[in-house]
């Protein structure tokens, strides 16, 4: 018996092969019928046996293409036609959109070997992709997914690629990124005072400035690297002080895992997510001596494998076998992605670039990601994985979030699903502010989101609040604390509905609370809902604001001074203080001028670090912190430290003055930064464990939640986690989104806007 039936399926279907595919089953299967394109997802009508269109409404989710991930399948029965044979038909436009598009994907084995194959026609050709790898996310321009509407519009087909795209047999039918040596962009070698050289040339000119220790600008899928061999310091040093950037690590790209066995130890999660489709920036922990101008003072090395052709021919012998590949930009701001800025903005910083002509539409910064535990915790959530949908534990209002101030990365939500944006950077200038209105739009357009709601932060002053605010005037604003959000985010990527409360620990440099203070080291009995505040670190005065996070001394001098603990001479934090400023801080403090009161973790950490001397003066955001994590590991586990616990108004209250006392006596005796620096360490997560064991006796909860940027310290994530579970509770750590402020938005929607939701946020 012939049936025919209509079978429309929504996800990420469209640049991932998906038509080709069902092109495939259908003709395998003997069906007839057409599958096209739409701005919902993938509609096939089939006609056949009913035997055989049964199996292809089975098959066409659990054989689907790698890279596709199917949300839902729908199939509606209609009328037999008679038709004969199976097409693929032009797109159809108009209408919502509300189809997935798939982020940009590595370079596919396939696709390598024909890169190094000489008899291959795309033998070294710089764009070479296919079905299953290549550019995706950055070069849309609109919906459906057709080259059309990518950047790649502006490159016909020739002959040779016309045959493959139009050829059900070939891998790379219907690969809307297709191209070749003759039809495809084109490399260009831009050096001041010398003629542009293109496609081979600029490739061989390209790698021999880099032997020879240039900087150069290098155009990527998603914005400009700044590229210098990483084994020559001088280069090194020469684009730390172009770019200002003080001692913060620079992320490295290495030929293949071979070039890493001596700089860092991996393991099978490490090594999985080197060489996966998404190839994030891993941290790994330093193994032996390594090119130390890189990354000064950190435990970790930030290395990516080449996710490029481009990529893999610039490492190729004879090139340097490990780049520093860092961002095109000052710290905080937007990547840059255009070509006219990138030679008027990145001139200071570089002696040539490496660029092509095929335009970047969405600008994608790299992921980063460490692995903690076994477990995979994200730290930047951008190429690779943007935009990936996250499926929400319950329902939202149409929304958008507009995330925090620091690594902004807002996100829109509808129904189950949530969309967060790659990474924005810091919402302080209006390139930023910029880069933010462009991303929402391009984001609205692809998801077909209409926010009804919008969700910010609580804080009076965060400018991502009052942007957004602009952005989408009409909608709904509802406000969100800031470490219930990080909780709520953490609760919606692991599926709880929120029907029962967690123990939240949340710890980070920042938070506005509800009192006013600078919240940072908290403990909250949180749904989705609302929070109670358990527990959280003993206030102590910030004095000056900002100028107390540059300089840790000033911290580590106003916890002593909360503490009751003399500013000895003989500390290393004491004796960082300018003489003039010692006195001015002295009385500022005893008077509370420009002192707001923080509970924050982050700080205590910055305080310790300035303390023991490993790091006074920070030239970068959690360099305090991560130099103490350096040390503590450096030395190896030891306790010895412990916080005292306190009620306030029924609130617990770790006071650090114990240990900070500690510290201080152990100084006093000779003793290493590392001893204290493990020992702060341990007293931490014991703090968490004795403030955890009071919630559960109180409450009866067993779910805690760690969330906030002070848990990107794996040693301290590491420890936590382990001593958690050895007393039996279930323990949550983030594994999607980040726990600093790259993850904020996720938690936003789920306390702003669920479904029905009065907004107790």
């Amino acid at each position: 018996m012939t049936v025919r039936r209509r079978v429309a399926v929504s996800g990420v279907v469209q640049g991932v092969g998906f038509r080709p595919f069902v092109h495939a089953l259908a003709t395998e299967l003997g069906l007839a019928g057409t599958v096209t394109n739409t701005g919902e997802g993938v509609l096939a009508e089939v006609e056949g046996g009913r035997e055989a269109v049964e199996a292809f409404c089975r098959r066409i989710a659990g054989d689907a293409p790698p890279l596709a991930l199917v949300a839902a399948v729908e199939h509606l029965p209609l009328p037999a036609t008679g038709e004969q044979g199976f097409a693929i038909t032009p797109s159809r436009d108009g209408g919502p959109h509300r189809t997935l598009v798939p982020p940009d994907t590595a370079t596919c084995a396939d696709c390598l070997a024909e890169l190094a194959d000489p008899a291959d026609r795309r033998h070294r050709h710089p764009f070479i992709s296919c079905t299953n790898c290549g550019p995706r996310h950055t070069i849309v321009t609109g919906l459906p997914y057709d080259r059309a509407n990518t950047t790649m519009a502006g490159f016909p087909l020739c002959p040779d690629c016309t045959r493959e795209y139009t050829d059900p047999a070939d891998r790379r039918f219907h690969s809307q990124p297709l191209c070749c040596h003759s039809c495809g962009p084109r490399l260009a070698l831009t050096v001041p005072g010398r003629p542009v050289v293109e496609r081979e040339a600029a490739l061989d000119g390209a790698r021999r400035l880099l032997r020879e220790g240039a900087v150069l600008a290098v155009k990527g899928i998603g914005g400009y690297h700044l590229a210098c061999d990483a084994r020559n310091p001088q280069s090194v040093t020469r684009l730390r002080e172009r770019k200002r950037r003080g001692a913060k690590p620079f992320a490295l790209m290495a030929r293949d895992l071979g070039e890493l066995a001596a700089l860092a130890r991996t393991g099978p999660v490490e090594e999985e997510l080197l060489t996966g489709p998404a190839r994030p920036i891993v941290l790994l922990r330093r193994s032996g001596p390594g090119p130390e101008a890189v990354a000064p003072g950190s435990p970790d090395l930030g290395v990516m494998l080449p996710y490029t052709p481009l990529h893999h021919l610039l490492l190729a012998p004879p090139g340097p076998a490990l780049l520093v590949m860092t961002s095109a930009n000052l710290s905080g701001e937007p990547i840059v992605t255009d070509d006219r800025e990138a030679l008027t903005r990145l001139a200071p910083l570089v002696d040539g670039w490496l660029t092509h002509d095929r335009a970047i539409h969405v600008p994608c910064e790299d992921s980063v990601v460490r692995v903690v535990d076994g477990e995979r915790l994200p730290l930047r959530r951008s190429r690779g994985y943007a935009p990936l949908p996250l499926p929400l534990p319950v329902p939202v209002r149409p929304a958008l979030a507009a995330g925090g101030d620091l690594k902004n990365a807002f996100a829109l939500a509808a129904g189950g699903y949530a969309w967060l944006s790659g990474h924005i950077g810091d919402m302080d200038d209006l390139a930023t502010l910029g880069a933010f209105d462009r991303a929402v739009a391009q984001l609205g357009a692809v998801t077909g989101v209409r926010p009804e709601v919008l969700a910010v932060d609580r804080h009076p002053g965060y400018r991502s609040a009052r942007h957004a605010r602009r952005t989408v005037p009409a909608a709904e604003t509802r406000t969100v604390q800031h470490h219930h959000a990080h909780i709520a985010s953490t609760m919606a990527e692991h599926g709880l509905d929120g029907r029962r409360p967690v123990i939240g620990v949340a710890f980070d440099g920042t938070g506005y609370g509800d009192d006013g203070a600078v919240w940072g080291g908290e403990v909250l009995l949180a749904d989705y809902d609302g929070f109670r505040r358990f527990g959280h670190l003993a206030y102590v005065p910030l004095p000056g604001g900002d100028a107390a996070v540059r300089r840790p001394y000033r911290m580590a001098l106003a916890h002593l001074w909360a503490a009751g603990l003399p500013w000895s001479a003989a500390l290393p934090a004491v004796r960082a203080c300018p003489g003039d400023e010692l006195g001015i801080l002295e009385r500022q403090l005893e008077r509370s001028l420009n002192c707001v009161p923080t509970s924050s973790m982050g700080r205590l950490f910055d305080a310790v670090s300035a303390l023991a001397g490993v790091c006074k003066l920070a030239g970068y955001e959690a360099q305090a912190a991560v130099e103490l994590e350096a040390a503590a590991l450096e030395h190896g586990p030891a306790e010895g430290y412990a916080f005292a616990l306190r009620r306030e108004g029924g609130v617990l209250v770790g006071d650090p003055g114990p240990v900070l006392a500690a510290a201080v006596g152990d100084l006093a005796a000779g003793a290493s930064a590392g001893l204290v620096a493990a020992r702060f360490h341990d007293a931490v997560a014991g703090l968490v464990r004795a403030l955890c064991r009071a919630a559960r006796a109180e409450c009866g909860l067993e779910t805690v939640a760690l969330t906030g940027g002070v848990f990107a310290n794996a040693l301290l994530s590491a420890d936590c986690g382990r001593g958690l579970r050895a007393d039996g509770f279930t323990v949550l750590r983030h594994r999607r989104v980040p726990p600093n402020d790259g993850g904020l938005a996720l938690g936003q929607l789920m306390v702003a806007a669920r479904a029905g939701d009065p907004g107790a946020g």
